[in-house]
């Protein structure tokens, strides 16, 4: 016996924020966003009836809104204007039907990251669950 006292438990780690995370993937999602809608710019071009001052602001437009959404991702309304700028972009079926088609693809991923937002939500109100320590 040397005298020592057993070694003191350690606390457990703080708990991850889901949040920050959370936040993270909407801004990815829609920096990806505001990509293809520029990308949908030459489309626009060459197949649809053809640039109008109209066509290109509203493309352009919405690329600059989706980013600027992107660096608003901690607020707790950001969700509702994403979900919203998914609305306009929608509307571009009038400019192309292909853009009312981008609308519809990133709707369906809006609604899917909604859907984790209340689960993550609902899994908080009820505790969330301990992860097992290393070993």
């Amino acid at each position: 016996m040397t005298g020592q006292a057993p070694p003191s438990p350690q606390p457990d780690p703080p708990q991850p924020d889901p949040w920050k995370g959370f936040s993270a993937v909407m801004a990815a999602t829609l920096i990806l966003e505001a990509i293809v809608v520029l990308l949908a710019i030459p489309v626009v071009g060459m197949v649809g009836t053809g640039f109008t001052a109209v066509s290109l602001g509203y493309l352009v437009g919405l690329a600059a809104l989706l980013i600027l959404l992107a660096g608003l991702q901690r607020r707790p309304w950001a969700i509702w204007a994403n979900l919203s700028a998914q609305v306009v972009l929608l509307g571009g079926v009038v400019v192309y039907p292909g853009i009312g088609f981008i609308g519809v693809v990133f709707a369906g991923v809006w609604a899917l990251i909604a859907y984790l937002r209340a689960e993550v939500r609902r899994r908080q109100a009820r505790g969330l669950p301990r992860r097992p320590p290393p070993e």
